[in-house]
């Protein structure tokens, strides 16, 4: 997942949107116990300010997109109704914005090398 950085907002909120902010917060919560995709969407959904709602798909998207960035964990289950994936942090919170300010910095030195390396 490309991030795009809003230097306008604060905290985690520059580079992820109110339900996906929540979506990891939810895993931090379980301390490693993990969740289904419904899971998590059931509880960003409590979650979120009143009246807001994510779709299903909006979350497992963003739950598979942190998996192939490197940012989440997951094992594969089966059950009733197939496979699915439970989704747990790779990171705390501390290592999820060290992660992220690596891929940042990373992406900078590779376009701006000279210029990242004066500021």
């Amino acid at each position: 997942m490309p991030l795009k950085i809003d230097t306008a907002e604060e905290g985690l909120r520059m580079i992820l949107k109110d339900y996906q902010e929540a979506a990891l917060r939810y895993l931090w919560r379980l301390d490693g116990e993990g969740a289904s995709s419904r899971e998590v969407w059931e509880q960003v959904n409590k979650d979120l300010p009143d009246g807001q709602s994510i779709s299903r798909a909006s979350i497992i998207n963003f739950l598979n997109a942190m998996v192939d960035d490197g940012a989440l964990n997951y094992i594969e289950t089966t059950g009733k109704g197939g496979h699915r994936r439970i989704y747990s942090m790779r990171y705390d919170e501390a290592g999820f914005k060290e992660f992220v300010a690596r891929q940042v910095l990373g992406a900078l030195m590779r376009g701006f090398s000279e210029e990242t390396r004066k500021a």
